[in-house]
């Protein structure tokens, strides 16, 4: 086992005297003194131990010093301030006879008083080979200057010889009873006694921590409701103030437009107008936003149509360009939103007609009445061809599917089912076989006379173009052409080439040549137009052009329009339903290929744009 050569041998109060005695001999503190290579002085104070019968090395002696030394100057420093503590350290008079005259032979006394245990080097040196020793911790070291937490196991050693003792060598240092030593060592305080115990508080309980949790969160919430609503607020009251001022700016405009004179025609194209007037057909004319009764007639020359009596006021709305007019339609379009209730029944917020579907388009037709569904209307019926009947009813079960588009009796079998209708959609899949756009231009005179409001798209556009007078002059009516159908009704209505450089002048011609219908352009903005107005709607979408967003279109402007023509004049504030059903309509389907495009970029699909319409209706007109 090995054994510390330097540390915790047990030193009796006779071998510590005796060590005092040699150690304090002046031969041996004037070696001490001044000379920092110190290891033959303790060689020679072991040597002389030896002499009297105690085996110590010399590092034994250094160590032992050195703790005596520590206590020493521990002892003297507390004297100052109780003076007990010079009786506990038994050998304090020894101490204090031997470095007392080391003090005067040229220490300062207060150097010594203000020594710890670093003043050690500098009584006796550092050693010779200038490694410092571990030395016991003060904590460590009992009262009679012994290692009482020692490190390492203690081996104590005997020698085989009896260890002559003599007394008289050390009769002149004063013994203290150890009885007496362990009587005051008992009275000391203890320091492990005088810890103060650490406070310890009581956890909350989970159950406490969540409630409180709670609570704060539904008092942020509430403060955010609060200030939300406080927001909202400030925003329709400075809605209210711009929309006043623009008021009284076009009353002013009014005003001043109706002081001018109202231009007259040149002889030279007199002529030509009258001559183009008496070719012109006679057709019918609703009055203003599709009435059914009071029907007057008038002639119009379609082919070269004369300009309005008094100069129109283009107004333009956009929703992503940063324009803020768009603002002025937007609550007009919520404001013909029923609202859900418990007290209605199914039906009666939307019962939409498509009319369309044959062998080859099954997917057209679906797409318009399932995307009137998601929009708000309770029921969506699909008219179409027998063949086209099962693949349709396989894309979904909540569409009713009549497959009589096709039969000898198709007009009497739709015909039954258009009292129980709100809107009818005709053109999605329809075709341009002869006998299915016959049987479309009938349901759409049979729609007409009951003022059904209808919207025209895709292959309807094609029957328009072919045959006018199908469409002309109903007001209640919206036809959603491209570019491409556009190019051919301006084409087949004015008998000339399209001049595509200004398209707001040319959509608002062909509306008043179609007897002031609503037409809504689609492209990279939306134009809509019924002659008076004309209105653009610019919301971001993408540049994703899908097979079948056209559907879409129609199918929610379908119960737009229903929810329009329903809608008190107050709702619109005088503005023509189908403007503003065909805004809302354009605007939700923009957002809808915005959001899609998003998510699945050029992968994206009219199904991923569908899947979008609740989340888009909600951020424009629910917000």
């Amino acid at each position: 086992m090995l054994v510390n050569p330097t540390r915790g041998y047990h030193w009796s109060d006779a071998e510590t005297r005796a060590l005092l005695t040699i150690w304090g001999e002046h031969d041996v503190q004037t070696a001490l003194d001044g000379n920092f290579r110190n290891s033959h002085v303790y060689r020679d104070v072991a040597g002389r131990l030896g002499d009297m019968g105690y085996d110590r090395t010399p590092d034994q002696c250094r160590v032992r010093v050195k703790s005596l030394k520590r206590q020493y100057f521990q002892a003297k420093k507390a004297s100052k301030k109780n003076g007990h503590f010079a009786k506990i350290f038994r050998f304090y008079k020894d101490m204090e006879r031997i470095l007392s005259s080391r003090s005067s032979a040229g220490l300062d006394a207060h150097d010594m008083d203000g020594m710890g245990a670093e003043g050690d080097e500098t009584l006796d040196g550092t050693e010779e080979d200038g490694e410092s020793v571990d030395q016991p911790h003060e904590s460590d070291v009992d009262a009679a200057g012994e290692c009482s937490n020692m490190e390492y196991p203690v081996k104590i050693e005997y020698p085989p010889y009896p260890i002559p003792v003599t007394v008289g060598s050390c009769s002149n240092a004063p013994d203290v009873p150890a009885k007496q030593s362990e009587e005051q060592t008992s009275t000391m305080p203890s320091s492990s006694g005088s810890r103060r115990h650490k406070k310890r508080f009581a956890n909350l309980s989970l159950e406490k921590l969540m409630e409180k949790f709670l609570e704060q969160s539904l008092e942020a919430e509430e403060n955010f409701y609060r200030l939300e609503e406080q927001r909202l607020q400030a925003e329709d009251l400075r809605r209210e103030t711009e929309h006043t001022r623009e008021m009284h700016m076009l009353q002013m405009l009014g005003q001043m437009f109706a002081g001018l004179s109202t231009p007259t025609v040149t002889s030279s194209t007199a002529p030509q107008s009258t001559r183009n007037s008496k070719t012109a057909p006679s057709v019918t004319h609703a009055r203003p936003y599709g009435g059914s009764q009071s029907l007057q007639t008038s002639q119009v020359d379609y082919a070269n149509p004369s300009p309005p009596a008094a100069p129109v006021i283009e107004r333009t709305y956009s929703l992503g360009g940063g324009a803020h007019r768009s603002m002025d339609i937007l609550p007009l379009v919520k404001n013909i939103i029923p609202p859900l209730t418990s007290k209605k029944h199914k039906g009666q917020d939307g019962r939409i007609g498509v009319i369309g579907g044959c062998q080859e388009y099954t997917g057209a037709p679906y797409f318009a009445a399932i995307s009137a569904l998601k929009i708000g209307a309770d029921l969506s019926h699909v008219f179409c061809t027998k063949d086209a009947a099962t693949v349709i009813k396989s894309y979904s079960p909540e569409l009713i599917v009549h497959p009589v588009l096709d039969r000898p009796n198709a007009v009497e079998e739709i015909e039954k089912w258009l009292p129980r209708l709100h809107c009818l959609v005709v053109g999605p899949g329809l075709g341009r076989e002869d006998k299915l756009l016959n049987n479309a231009k009938e349901v759409i005179e049979k729609s007409k006379s009951r003022g059904i409001p209808i919207v025209i798209d895709a292959d309807g556009l094609w029957l328009v173009s072919k045959e006018p007078s199908v469409i002309q002059g109903y007001q209640r009516a919206i036809l959603t052409p491209n570019f491409m159908e556009f190019t051919r009704l301006y084409e087949a209505m004015h008998h000339q080439a399209l001049d595509s450089t200004d398209l707001r002048v040319t959509v608002q011609q062909l509306s008043i040549a179609l007897g002031n219908v609503t037409l809504l352009l689609k492209g990279e903005e939306d134009i809509i137009t019924d002659g008076n107005q004309v209105l653009t709607c610019s919301q971001e979408g993408s540049g994703r052009r899908c097979g079948g967003q056209g559907d879409l279109l129609s199918g929610s402007l379908g119960v737009f329009s229903h929810w329009a023509f329903s809608s008190s004049l107050n709702a619109t504030e005088g503005m023509n339903p189908t403007l503003v059903a065909a805004f809302g309509a354009s605007s939700l389907t923009r957002q809808c290929n915005n959001q899609a495009f998003h998510k699945y970029g050029r992968a994206t699909t009219t199904t991923d744009m569908i899947q979008e319409i609740c989340a888009a209706f909600m951020k424009l007109f629910e917000t």
